[in-house]
């Protein structure tokens, strides 16, 4: 009996299309459908195709097995907001406007979303895209307003406002399920921009993660107790783990006693209280052993930052893994439905993260770890199942390549470049170099003003505003970024090439001296700050 009705879902589901209300659809050969999955903060170490061995996260995998790997994927500006916008519009900050998390960003200029619209797409945007206003260019939005919760979030639909009770990395995974699967009009090519909140702070994990590193200790990268010698704006920093991470509002030693009080308790307390009564017990079954061990061994000095660093990874990783379980709903549906052939599919995040590299937490700097980002993209019709790609690819080339792909036309205006070429294998050439800038200073995490140049094995760094610092690296002989070699004289030739080429990608994309102190007078007026 249990092998009939098992036979009987699986006709259903192959022949009928059960999922989708009895009609399957089938492949295309013209303008293929595009969903892009972008998570919050995810750090390309903790997804399992890179290798790094803290989490297996089998379904993103599945993207890189049936598809390609980047190696070298990259933001322009680290930092949420920002790259969102970038994504967006296929523009650096400085000319699309939103340099930082608190400027305004404008809906009223173009995006790639617009453009499908007028090549025939439907389009839809769900979860998170922390750009303030309603979405333009989608016929459907559902996100998070700001940063979202973890549990029972608030959604805006449509411009509507409603509360949504449960886990926000599952109810975003079921909104993009539900309009795949009963909203969109079944007969146009779709793009669904499918964006979880998670991992983002204070990774809350969902209720069936709790204990999935229960007995598990992660021991901490290499440079864990950096002492930052030669690098001494990374010194000045706020986003220490043992310094600064909260051990309430982000390590959950939320106590009953409150013995534990912290700057950001009540912001802790706020998140809890959102959570219903079966919510809270299952948080509080995880939570209370925990508490109690941390009070009685009154930990110190480096024990304490280890302890704190193991807290991190536990609950960190914890929520990927509901990120991970959302991915696969989505390929199982394609599946289900015949649309996989003629469905492009992106993981990606809107930045990297530091996971304890220079005893870090949080992004910002344009050091490796927050500079790259996690990519993963499938389209069995172009793209070769297993290929690997060591470009220098950025967000800035999302939007090109998604109009390419569409056979849409690519605005002048547009920075980036399609890369569809490239994973295709048609084409080796590609750019040498990428730029990247960073505004939010003054700010939280104290990370200074900044931009700099990338090529395959040399990095360089100009911080700027409250000092006049250079930094370079081998990335070939330090990878970790740990030996500043700017002023050694054995790399005198590569820092006049490194000086040549940063001065270039300035001139290309149209960024300058003036322009930084347009975008400092916008930040510093919008905050009151004098300088």
């Amino acid at each position: 009996m249990r092998n009939a009705i098992f036979l009987g879902a699986l006709s259903c589901s192959l022949l009928t299309g059960c999922l989708s209300g009895g009609k399957q659809e089938t492949t295309s050969d013209s303008q293929p459908n595009i969903i892009f999955i972008m998570s919050d903060d995810h750090a390309y170490q903790a997804i399992s195709a890179y290798g790094h061995d803290l989490n297996h996260t089998p379904n993103i995998d599945r993207l890189a097995n049936e598809g390609v790997l980047f190696n070298k994927g990259f933001v322009t500006n680290s930092i949420c907001a920002p790259s969102r916008a970038v994504m967006l519009t296929g523009k650096h900050s400085f000319v699309n406007g939103k340099v930082d998390n608190m400027l305004p960003f404008d809906w009223n200029q173009d995006n790639f979303a617009k453009q499908l619209q007028k090549v025939g797409y439907q389009t839809a945007m769900v979860g998170k895209i922390h750009l303030h206003g309603l979405p333009q260019g989608f016929d459907y939005s559902n996100v998070l307003p700001g940063q979202g919760q973890y549990y029972n979030p608030d959604f805006i639909e449509n411009g509507e406002k409603k509360q949504y009770h449960g886990y926000c990395t599952q109810i975003t995974t079921d909104i993009a399920m539900d309009w795949l699967d009963k909203k969109r009009d079944k007969d146009k090519p779709f793009l669904l921009l499918y964006h979880q909140k998670a991992p983002h702070r204070t990774w809350m994990p969902e209720k069936k993660y709790l204990d999935l590193f229960k007995d598990k200790t992660f021991t901490p990268p290499a440079n864990f107790f950096d002492d930052y010698e030669n690098r001494p704006v990374a010194a000045q920093h706020e986003m220490g783990i043992f310094e600064h991470m909260d051990l309430v509002y982000d390590l959950k030693m939320l106590d009953e006693q409150g013995d534990i009080q912290t700057r950001y308790r009540g912001a802790a307390q706020g998140m809890y209280e959102r959570m219903d009564a079966a919510q809270k017990a299952a948080w509080d079954a995880h939570y209370k052993p925990i508490i109690a061990d941390f009070k009685a061994r009154g930990l110190e000095g480096k024990e304490l930052a280890l302890w704190k660093y193991d807290r991190y990874m536990k609950d960190y990783l914890s929520t990927i893994q509901s990120v991970d379980d959302g991915v696969g709903q989505l390929l199982d549906y394609l599946d289900e439905n015949g649309l996989a052939e003629n469905t492009i599919v992106v993981y990606t995040s809107d930045q990297g993260f530091y996971l304890g590299e220079h005893g870090w937490f949080d992004k910002r700097f344009m050091y490796e770890e927050s500079f790259r980002t996690p990519l993963l993209m499938r389209y069995p019709k172009e793209i070769k199942a297993g290929t690997v790609t060591e470009k220098l690819i950025q967000n800035l080339d999302f939007a090109p390549t998604f109009l390419d792909y569409a056979g849409a036309s690519i605005p002048e205006d547009i920075q980036g470049e399609s890369f569809r070429k490239v994973v295709s294998g048609e084409t080796d050439k590609w750019r040498d170099a990428i730029y990247y800038t960073y505004y939010e200073y003054p700010g939280e995490h104290n990370v200074q003003r900044h931009h700099g140049v990338r090529t395959d094995r040399y990095k360089l760094i100009h911080f700027y505003y409250d000092s006049d610092t250079w930094e370079l690296y081998d990335l070939e002989k330090d990878p970790s970024e740990m030996n500043n070699v700017y002023d050694d004289p054995s790399y005198a030739q590569v820092r006049k090439e490194m000086h040549a080429k940063l001065v270039e990608v300035r001139a290309k994309y149209g960024d300058s001296d003036e322009m930084d102190q347009k975008h400092l007078q916008r930040f510093l007026k919008a905050r009151n700050v004098k300088h």
